[in-house]
Order: structure tokens, then sequence, then C-alpha cells
């Protein structure tokens, strides 16, 4: 029984089947953690968080139903503050691991990482530290040292990134306005906001910079 106290207990929420599959059998190779549910909505999720404890959640940043990853880890460092919160996502670290740990995000994680990299950070986080990769430690160091150029988009607010990012997938004001809960006008001021900050002049200019960029797929 003390054995079983012992065991880091997991909880992953993902839309994709493979990759929840993905996760299930890393984790089956060790001996100190397990996973005990998978969810593949963030209402899912919710539900799932209220039927037991768990140690740390293993969440992907995209998610169905319009839910943004980033406010998720707000609202679940919000309601379960003992629970760390580790991204596991698609999207290059430099794209938005700053954010999400600004969100609160205990680590960050790429898809594709080696088994070994995915147990190191389940362990690192559910011990209370945060997991931070070679790559992005040396990034974040460059720019505190003001040796590394930001990118325009960096710049952008929270808000405003989600904007971009809906706006640039092919969703427009009225959808946009609708899946951020915000007015159609507002969304038309936020779009502004950012072709001006990037120094584009349309939407199409602002596609064309989040594929470049790696911020749409």
């Amino acid at each position: 029984m003390a054995a079983k106290e012992a065991m880091i207990r997991v909880i992953i929420c993902d839309d994709h089947p493979i990759i929840r599959e993905g996760v299930r059998m890393v984790i089956r190779r060790s001996k100190d953690i397990c996973l005990d549910a998978e969810a593949a909505s963030a209402e899912e999720l919710r539900e799932k968080l209220l039927t037991g404890r768990f140690d740390v959640i293993i969440l992907d940043v995209t998610l169905p139903g319009g839910t943004n990853g980033l406010d998720m880890v707000k609202e679940l460092r919000e309601q379960y503050p003992r629970t760390a919160v580790l991204i596991l996502s698609m999207h290059p670290e430099e794209e938005l691991a700053v954010r999400a740990f600004r969100a609160g995000a205990a680590g960050y994680l790429v898809k594709g990482s080696v088994a070994s990299d995915l147990l190191a950070a389940i362990r690192k986080v559910a011990g209370g530290g945060r997991h931070v990769s070679p790559a992005l430690a040396e990034m974040l160091a460059l720019e505190l040292a003001g040796l590394r150029d930001r990118q325009p988009h960096e710049g952008l607010s929270d808000r405003e990134y989600r904007v971009l990012c809906a706006l640039a997938g092919g969703k427009g004001l009225t959808a946009t306005a609708r899946e951020l809960c915000l007015s159609t006008s507002t969304v038309a001021t936020y779009r502004a906001r950012i072709l001006s900050k990037l120094d584009l002049k349309s939407t199409a200019d602002l596609i064309r910079y989040a594929v470049s960029h790696h911020l749409v797929d």
C-alpha cells in the first residue's frame, strides 16, 4: 500500500488518441509513475479531476471546443495549486513556452521528445521543480543577457496572441469573437493593434507571418 501511495499519479488531457497511447506506453516503463486517467477535452479533464487526486496534469496547449490551453493552465493553477501542470505541445518552445510558464505551467515539453525526457519532466515537476530543456534555458539566458533578438509577436499580450492565432487559423472576426467570448468590435480592435505591432497591413499578411513563424498548423 505504501508503494502505491509513493507513486506519482498522472492525468493526461490531449484530444489525439495516438498521443495518449504513446504517453501511456512510456509511463508503463516506469515503476514510480502511473497514468490514472485520460481526457480528450477540457470539459472531460474538469470532470476527471473531481474523481481523485493527481500529482501531475499533462496538458496539450491546443484543445478542442475553442478552449485555450494557456487559459486552462491558469484555471488549473487556481483550482488545483498543489498539482503541477506539464505542457506537452507540438509547438516549438520558443513560440509558447515562456507564455506557458507565465500562466503557471511547471514544465514544457515538445511532442516528439524522447521517452526519458518525458519521465524526467514528470518526476521534476511532481517534486515541485520546473522542467526547462537545455535549449530553452539557453534561449532565456541569451534573452536576459540582451544577446537574443525577440520576435515581434513575443511582444503581444496573451489576448492579442490568441486573436492572432485564431485569425491566422482561418477564423473570421465573428468566429474569433465567439471563441474568445468577445464582441466583434473588440476583436477588430485587437486585430488593428496586432497589425500595428507586427508592422503588417492585412489579414493575409498576418496569416503569412503566423505560418512562417510556425504559430499555426
